[in-house]
């Protein structure tokens, strides 16, 4: 697994200091989305509001790849965290002195964080190719997850407790503080200077920047097969994650706080579970058939979980206990394979794309493949308030196992060692300190 990356002042501080802000961010998501869901108890005014957080990474995006080139990527990330931590603090006095949050407050924090995450995120992207030779990138990003799905399966744990007995307020205290302190660990690592900025800064110097993160790109099939891919997979999945589990456990089998508790938590446990699994068959079978077989898998889970809403299944029981487990178990299969295929994807990613421009290209990719995302949660959001719910997961794996089906052989082709060796040919320079 590469636990000894860790050691390395470096690589350690950062994965330290985005484990402590992670949990702070995932209590956040996971008390908001309670709070929200108890005020509006509308399925589609959620993912309504899980879509508008959406459109500021579609119109910044660009922009910020872009800045994530030009500037000092630590310097940036340190300042980015410093100022996530001030609009937490901001809202949490509003939260104090109101006792309470509007939509039209939640609709503001929302936006603000999802501001400085694209920003944050462009800065961050080239780091770890920066101080990690790719050939112990695998690890590291395997670690990066696992790490990470740790904080995932603590904070819902740690939010129920706080939520259930302090509210939103501390929840959002304690968030700024994660970030403030993972601000503070980001401080004292050291990254080499691989950003690429123009001896002038305008619209023209801007513009090609853009172009070249955009040729690359074109110029790679497999982040053009995953950008196809993902953008189908995104539509289904993303309001299948954001609003379909909270309707199948809050509404469907009425369970309450806690239960939605246990289920994040065995979600994010599934999370951690991934890259293990990944350590023992990454370099053993190519990515292209690991993502295929990973995604049809995929298709067939969500295809499975239609069957817990059925009144047939449900009258098999008493209570929701079986069928809560039932759920649990599909869904820790699911977690488990998206963090295979998410893991095989990064890797490969770090190693075609130059890290000058890591930012650029990263956020564009990004941005193609979640434009469907606001599409996906408002339609799906929809079906999910009108018509019954295993119809409508029905439909969510059935578009999955379609999409699988018609890309699985550009899938099987990326794994051709030329298709993905194009650093060299387009100017990439690396950075290794690991």
């Amino acid at each position: 697994m590469g636990f000894n990356l860790m050691k390395k002042k470096d690589f350690g501080l950062l994965i330290v200091g985005k484990f402590v802000s992670m949990i702070g961010s995932n209590m956040q998501q996971f008390a908001l989305a309670l709070y929200v869901y108890a005020l509006t108890g509308s399925a589609l005014i959620f993912s309504t509001m899980l879509s508008i957080s959406i459109l500021p990474r579609l119109l910044m995006s660009p922009v910020a790849g872009v800045f994530g080139d030009w500037f000092d990527r630590k310097k940036m990330i340190v300042r980015l965290d410093i100022l996530n931590a001030v609009i937490l603090g901001i809202f949490a006095y509003i939260f104090y002195v109101n006792s309470s949050f509007n939509l039209v407050s939640i609709y503001t924090l929302v936006i603000s964080l999802e501001l400085t995450e694209i920003f944050y995120e462009s800065s961050s992207a080239g780091i770890i190719p920066s101080i990690v030779n790719k050939e112990r990138m695998a690890e590291a990003r395997s670690l990066e997850s696992m790490v990470l799905s740790i904080a995932r399966l603590l904070s819902p744990m740690i939010a129920a407790v706080i939520y259930g007995a302090s509210g939103m307020f501390l929840v959002l205290v304690v968030n700024a503080i994660s970030f403030l302190l993972s601000g503070l660990s980001e401080v004292f690592i050291h990254v080499p200077e691989n950003h690429k900025r123009p001896d002038k800064i305008n619209m023209n110097a801007f513009f090609v920047d853009v172009k070249e993160g955009l040729k690359i790109i074109k110029n790679n099939k497999f982040i053009r097969t995953v950008i196809s891919l993902g953008t189908i997979v995104n539509f289904v999945i993303a309001p299948f994650f954001s609003v379909g589990f909270i309707v199948l456990i809050k509404e469907v089998l009425a369970a309450t706080d806690y239960h939605y508790g246990i289920f994040q938590t065995v979600m994010a446990l599934s999370m951690v579970t991934g890259p293990i699994v990944v350590s023992f068959v990454v370099k053993k079978i190519e990515v292209g058939k690991l993502c295929t077989a990973a995604f049809f898998i995929v298709s067939f889970i969500v295809l499975s979980v239609a069957i817990v809403p059925s009144t047939i299944f449900l009258s098999l029981f008493n209570g929701i206990l079986i069928p809560f487990i039932f759920l649990m178990v599909l869904s820790f299969g699911l977690g488990v394979t998206i963090s295979i295929v998410n893991i095989s994807i990064m890797t490969l990613f770090s190693e075609v794309v130059p890290l000058h421009a890591m930012g650029r290209t990263s956020t564009v990719l990004n941005l193609l493949v979640t434009i469907a995302i606001p599409i996906g949660q408002i339609l799906f959001g929809f079906l999910y308030d009108t018509i019954f719910t295993s119809y409508v997961i029905i439909i969510s794996g059935m578009i999955m196992l379609f999409a699988i089906i018609i890309f699985r052989k550009p899938m099987l082709q990326v794994a051709d060692k030329e298709d993905v060796s194009t650093k060299d040919s387009l100017g990439g320079q690396m950075a290794y300190e690991i």
